[in-house]
């Protein structure tokens, strides 16, 4: 059984060393520390000209949780509209309900308007009241595919749900391991859970260029201990996970 590995990035440089490592799919998104937002035009436009594997874009408005008014359903269509324009090859995208159950006219919205392109629930599907229940309804609505850490901490930890769930979906629904995955425990992962596809975020921290930094300012970003620095796409954990979840699925 060949494992798809699907690698988070927010760059240019993320997504190509990523497609260097054997990443299958890259899911490109903006604001990774508030988990993932709707990547700008002109990263997708960019990321789509340098690589050569499939680029999803994730939709999402902000940070949060995932319920979303009207107005946001709104932009979020518009931002799914665009990326289409881009040629971008999929969407990642869903909407809650205040209740913790799929908010089915949303997401039905957010996949009308994503088609004909594949449609990926993100993880929001795990903060839902009821994993069964919410994925008979993404069958129900025709989601291809759903990410999932199978309602744990990490995908690890919830790899007996993700097993559950693979037999729940059957050949219906693509269940998607992420959360946590690593070169450490991505053969545990699809070993245990059994599932086709691992999403993993695979960086580390990198420092600035910058010789000149302002001893007491940091501009936006007052939270962060060193504004100089961020995460950047580390290819070789990247290339060490696709190993070991191939590795996992061996008999």
């Amino acid at each position: 059984m060949a494992i798809l590995v699907e690698a988070c990035v927010d760059s240019v440089q993320g997504a190509l060393a990523a497609e260097q490592a054997g990443a299958g799919r890259l899911e490109l998104c903006a604001n990774l520390v508030e988990g993932g937002t709707t990547p700008s035009g002109g990263m997708m436009r960019a990321v789509l000209r340098c690589v050569g594997i499939p680029v999803f874009a994730m939709v999402r408005p902000r940070g949060g949780d995932f319920l979303y008014d009207a107005a946001e359903i709104e932009v979020m269509l518009r931002d799914i509209e665009f990326a289409k324009s881009c040629d971008i090859h999929g969407i990642v995208s869903g909407a809650l309900n205040p209740n913790g159950t799929i908010d089915e006219d949303g997401t039905s919205a957010l996949i009308e308007a994503a088609h004909p392109l594949p449609f990926t629930f993100h993880r929001a599907f795990d903060v839902t009241r009821d994993l069964d229940e919410s994925l008979d309804t993404l069958q129900a609505l025709g989601v291809p595919r759903v990410l999932t850490s199978g309602g744990a901490a990490s995908a690890l930890e919830g790899a007996g749900m993700l097993a559950r769930l693979v037999r729940r979906g059957g050949d219906r629904i693509v269940v998607m391991a992420g959360g946590g995955v690593r070169r450490d425990n991505a053969e545990a992962v699809v070993r245990a859970a059994r599932v086709r596809e691992v999403h993993l975020r695979g960086a580390h921290r990198t420092d600035g260029r910058m010789t000149y930094r302002a001893p007491r300012l940091h501009v936006a970003r007052p939270f962060v201990p060193d504004a100089y620095a961020w995460d950047v796409t580390d290819g070789a954990e990247i290339a060490a996970v696709v190993a070991e979840a191939a590795r996992g699925a061996m008999p």
